[in-house]
């Protein structure tokens, strides 16, 4: 007795792995994008970018390669010889990966910003950072310094005395920590380690001559001055006393390693 197969099942069975195939392919094609626009380093480490990349180029190869199966075995139906089950009803685990990197080739991602810097608190923004130094050079001239570099120096021998009159040159994204008195703000960059899961606030207190207002939170300052040790939230700490504040755009890649 042969069996009739029902024509909507016939098609969901046809359909889905078409699915699959959009799934896959989608997601090669956003990693790919991020690569190509310069976005893939507001997500991940440098030192990771071969990893996506090839990532992306093996997901459109495993698409194409279903592609091209199925479309080989089109006028053909072949019913499924094995039960498989799932926590979803079939297909909507591929339309949900589908729908993601859907969303993800439509919305580019943002940098962040003093508002995810301010989350853990000012206390922990003024703490100690957890930026190692890569390759300590203790022979570097002061002024060349970036804020990061300032940072992991400061991890290495916390005195801020030590660097008292000490010129420096830094660029960073303004932080208006509620706790800090209006003739300061906070220089900050966002260090990653692996990805933009991980990222975190890496800076130092900037004394002003006058007051913050002028300098809105988010905007990106290359600061010029020398290092004075004040007493910030009951705390020593090495802040820089501006002689100048200029206005910059936002670089290129505002994140460091």
């Amino acid at each position: 007795m042969t069996s009739i197969q029902n024509p909507k099942s016939k098609i969901q069975n046809i359909l889905l792995p078409w699915l699959d195939v959009f799934a896959i392919g989608a997601w090669g094609v956003l990693i790919l994008k991020y690569w190509l626009t310069g976005k893939l380093n507001l997500l991940i480490h440098p030192d990771y970018f071969w990893l996506a990349i090839s990532g992306g180029f093996g997901l459109l190869i495993v698409g194409l390669s279903k592609a091209w199966q199925l479309w080989v075995r089109r006028r053909r139906y072949d019913p499924p010889s094995t039960q498989h089950f799932s926590l979803f009803p079939p297909g909507w685990g591929s339309a949900l990966l589908l729908t993601a990197a859907i969303l993800g080739l439509m919305i580019t991602p943002r940098v962040f910003a003093s508002d995810k810097a301010l989350q853990g608190g000012v206390t922990e923004l003024m703490g100690a950072t957890r930026a190692q130094p890569q390759a300590f050079r203790a022979t570097i001239r002061p002024e060349e310094r970036s804020l990061v570099d300032w940072v992991r120096t400061l991890n290495v021998y916390p005195e801020p005395d030590a660097y008292a009159g000490q010129k420096v040159k830094v660029q960073g994204f303004v932080i208006h920590p509620p706790d800090m008195s209006k003739d300061h703000l906070f220089l900050a960059r966002f260090v990653i380690t692996c990805c933009a899961a991980d990222a975190y606030p890496a800076g130092l207190p900037v004394k002003l001559t006058g007051t913050r207002d002028q300098y809105p939170p988010d905007i990106w300052l290359e600061v010029e001055g020398q290092m004075v040790t004040e007493n910030l939230l009951g705390k020593r700490q090495l802040t820089i006393a501006a002689n100048s504040l200029k206005t910059i755009p936002q670089p290129k890649n505002p994140y460091t390693y």
